[in-house]
């Protein structure tokens, strides 16, 4: 391969700290970032029941601006961005005209006509291109991703250590709220979101105070039992938590509502991409549904495997692994309606032998609030 073909890979401004710190690098999706530090198991733990602490500094940032900036949010995604009231945040979809996600995304509205929408690593430029195509009226949109060091901090322990660390009081940020702070001097974005099912934030901040940022919550954090966390433990929480991942669970052929995400399409508010077919879609229902699953038999379902029942292929794994949380291996997989209901057998095709499983409840795991 030439130098012009070579893949260029991207670096958090935490990277060099992470391998002085002794993680695992992996590349993921052209970023090279952290998969594992003590290891995936001792890491989802501690996000369980004390803290983690991630840099997710790959994700994206999109900012839309003007006054017809809530129009252009309201065309492209599923979600009524109309309710939310200044620093507000709503999980929503990014549409194709089928109905179909381009993306799955965070939008904050930080008021005065705009918002603040933080989207996947592999698809940023991808929404962002997407987005600017549809621009309407005076709407301007900026892709402001490196401005922005995204550390997230998860766990029933995170808005302690948050507090110590950074004198923010942030229990008075209300869940998928955010708010405006100081932090080292600069300004900084703090919300109460995440991706794991816990509580946590995320801090929004310029790439010149990360690493003190980034010390100085673990050395608030480590004397309590929290840990650095990186890709591995993240990916286990969110499955467990049945948070869907863009690429595996949802993707350019699937709906909000055959994801089980029925609850962000918001029909009623008005036009917008993909609408027509989703009416269409819920007037006449879906034929497919994704759904959880626990393994019976021995093995680890893992994305891409065939799901079969008697015999016959009627699926496939979108994702899999071990749940650290309940010791058992889990996975979600989009099923014939039919077969959606909770104890059905199946079996997941693991290396060419049929291992036996049935489909369960989800999510696999909910925190006690």
């Amino acid at each position: 391969m030439d130098e012009e073909t070579k893949q260029i890979i991207k670096k958090t401004p935490l990277n060099l700290m992470h391998r002085e710190m002794g993680a695992k690098m992996v590349d993921f999706f052209d970023w090279n970032m952290p998969v594992q530090y003590e290891g995936i198991i001792e890491e989802h733990m501690a996000v369980r029941t004390k803290a983690g602490m991630f840099d997710v500094s790959h994700m994206g940032q999109i900012e839309i601006k003007g006054k017809d900036s809530l129009d252009l949010v309201q065309h492209v995604t599923c979600n009524d961005a109309s309710t939310l009231q200044p620093f507000q945040i709503q999980y929503s979809g990014l549409m194709y005209p089928d109905g179909t996600f381009v993306d799955d995304l965070l939008v904050h509205n930080l008021g005065e006509n705009h918002f603040f929408l933080c989207v996947n690593a592999a698809n940023t430029e991808k929404d962002f291109q997407w987005i600017q195509e549809h621009r309407r009226g005076s709407a301007e949109v900026l892709n402001t991703s490196e401005n922005y060091v995204l550390i997230s901090v998860q766990g029933p322990l995170s808005a302690g250590i948050i507090r110590e660390s950074t004198d923010i009081d942030v229990l008075e940020i209300p869940y998928y709220w955010c708010r405006r702070e100081i932090i080292m001097g600069e300004n900084a974005l703090v919300s109460r979101t995440g991706y794991t099912g816990e509580d946590g934030f995320e801090l929004y901040i310029p790439p010149g105070i990360s690493e003190a940022v980034w010390n100085k919550i673990l050395a608030a954090g480590t004397p309590q039992g929290m840990l650095p966390a990186g890709l591995g433990a993240r990916d286990t929480l969110r499955l467990e938590a049945k948070m869907a991942l863009y690429g595996n669970d949802i993707d350019d052929t699937t709906t909000p509502y055959e994801a089980g995400l029925g609850w962000i399409t918001k029909l009623d508010k008005g036009d917008f991409l993909g609408r027509e077919i989703l009416v269409r879609q819920k007037e006449e229902g879906i034929k497919k549904k994704l759904v959880g699953f626990e393994v019976v038999g021995k093995g680890i379902a893992r994305h891409g495997h065939p799901v079969v029942i008697n015999g016959k292929e009627v699926g496939r794994v979108t994702s899999g692994s071990y749940s650290p949380y309940f010791k058992k291996n889990i996975g979600l997989t989009y099923l014939p309606l039919e077969y959606k209901g909770s104890g059905t057998e199946i079996a997941i095709l693991i290396r060419g032998r049929e291992v036996p499983a049935k489909v369960v409840k989800t999510p696999f795991y909910k925190r006690t609030k």
